[in-house]
């Protein structure tokens, strides 16, 4: 994982214009109010006896944390934000926000700063749809408050 090239893709984030509708992009997708970058991708894992994926899943989440401690460097320590309760909340049928809503249901959990120059919120997370498909660190920057 390239450090520098991720820490400008964020920065190029907390200072984008969001669009009007949500859409693809060229680093993952928008939508009203939020930015969601893809930073790593792994592969997937239909085949092997789930060690790959454990270690996957490990150097993902140690990823995002070597990526946080530079970002604490600029903002302070993150907080920590569960998504676990969103993601009832969602399926209950509740309205929720984007792009917490969708996160919810692959992302258990994120860091989170407060950006002092624009007072958006930026996340990282560790996303996996399903336990074939691929792990993904995903930077997240929006204006939207955490639910």
């Amino acid at each position: 994982m390239d450090i520098a090239e991720c820490l400008s893709l964020i920065e190029l984030l907390c200072v984008r214009e969001f669009p009007a509708a949500p859409g693809r992009t060229e680093h993952g997708e928008s939508g009203p109010g939020y930015h969601l970058a893809a930073l790593r991708s792994s592969e997937e894992f239909w085949e092997g006896d789930g060690s790959e994926r454990e270690e996957t899943e490990a150097q993902y989440e140690a990823d995002r944390d070597g990526l946080a401690e530079r970002l604490a460097e600029r903002w302070g320590p993150p907080g920590h934000f569960s998504l676990y309760s969103v993601f009832d909340r969602t399926t209950a049928g509740e309205e929720v926000a984007e792009p917490w809503a969708g996160l919810s249901g692959h992302v258990p959990d994120v860091l989170l700063w407060q950006e002092p120059g624009t007072g958006r919120w930026v996340a990282l997370g560790v996303s996996q749809w399903d336990k074939e498909l691929p792990f993904q660190l995903l930077g997240i920057v929006t204006e939207t408050d955490p639910p």
